[in-house]
């Protein structure tokens, strides 16, 4: 039987959210609804807002989420109602060629919910990332949900369904930073920051921090960050050579998504060294470097889209982590709000006063 929940929805480009009826059918073969306990407030909600992403409006917003599954359609076996989970925007098919050459992390096919979720009146919804998860419910595909330790912290597990994990995958399994080596972070927000926590958790000797802000390098270096530079004042790339000995560093995560940050993390780097782009760009950026450049510095030049993650082998992983205290998820938790408290969470964000605002159920 269709479900009425509460949800928010952004209803045109640059219009203000607003709690509406959200009408949530059973779930069909494969999929699977999922009672939502915490959902964190990223950026990337404010991107479909703003129409950033693309005009399929209204949009079911938030996807940083976790939750309980209540029920599952058929043909589910990997998940059951009772199991706490938390939600990714890449269910990977199995059967694509990236798949099938044991790379899954690369899908080329990931799915969502093939049935759609609407307002009252009955018009569709477009669920940011595949998800919707400002909601008290929200209809997924089945591979959208990760088993994860039910112990942990909605709040803190949620996190690692988006920013968290891009940032913390960004630096282990795209930068694949290693023990003792320098790494830079360009731009300290949520990602920036999960860059940071997750070169300390690989085990790099030096941890730099970059950013505009004396706010954010602060909490930076909280987070594990071991040198800071504000980019406002110094030239970042002398700052980041002058602390490597004058090399630059092994890697350099740009975490802004902008061509003149790119370039900063281009010229920071070492000879051979890695520079990872987990900063979103829009549609109209340009880049331009010199093609000898390119070439004369050797090295790779990386985008990493999700952290380049397995949920199924990560967010455990992490979670486990966390129990066990070697990383904090938990200081990424700035405030809790509720449902309606979602458009003065973006006023802070666009302010840069949180770093992550968490709506709980």
């Amino acid at each position: 039987m269709t479900q009425q929940v509460q949800g928010v929805v952004a209803p045109g480009k640059n219009q203000p959210v607003r709690v509406e009826t959200i009408l949530v059918p059973d779930p069909g073969p494969g999929e699977a609804v999922v009672k939502i306990q915490a959902c964190g407030v990223c950026h990337t909600d404010l991107h479909y807002k703003q129409g950033g992403i693309n005009d399929d409006f209204p949009f079911l917003l938030g996807h940083e989420a976790a939750g309980t599954v209540e029920s599952v359609g058929a043909g589910v076996t990997d998940v059951a109602p009772g199991d706490f989970v938390i939600l990714n925007w890449r269910a990977v098919c199995g059967q694509c060629r990236a798949c099938l050459r044991g790379r899954p992390q690369y899908c080329f096919d990931t799915h969502n919910a093939k049935q759609k979720m609407t307002l009252a009146g009955g018009t569709e919804l477009s669920p940011a990332l595949g998800i919707g998860a400002f909601a008290e419910k929200t209809l997924v595909a089945s591979g959208q949900c990760t088993k994860v330790d039910p112990s942990v912290s909605p709040a803190v597990a949620g996190l690692l369904g988006c920013g968290v994990m891009a940032g913390i995958g960004a630096a282990i399994n795209t930068g694949q930073v290693g023990r003792g080596d320098s790494v830079a972070v360009i731009g300290c927000g949520g990602v920036g920051d999960a860059a940071v926590v997750g070169a300390r958790l690989a085990g790099a000797a030096k941890i730099i921090a970059v950013d505009i802000d004396d706010k954010k390098l602060a909490t930076a270096r909280r987070m594990g960050a071991t040198h800071t530079v504000n980019s406002r004042t110094s030239d970042p790339v002398e700052a980041i050579r002058e602390l490597t000995g004058g090399f630059g560093a092994d890697v350099v995560i740009e975490a802004v998504g902008r061509p003149e940050t790119y370039q900063q993390a281009f010229y920071a780097r070492d000879l051979a060294g890695t520079v990872v782009l987990v900063g979103v760009p829009t549609p109209d950026m340009k880049l331009e470097l010199p093609l000898l450049d390119v070439f004369g510095r050797g090295g790779a030049l990386k985008s990493s889209w999700y952290g380049d993650c397995l949920p199924s082998r990560d967010f455990p992983m992490l979670v486990d982590l966390h129990q066990q205290g070697r990383i904090d998820l938990a200081a990424f938790v700035t405030e809790t709000i509720g449902l309606d408290e979602i458009e003065k969470a973006f006023e802070r964000m666009h302010d840069g006063d949180v770093l992550r605002s968490v709506v709980e159920f």
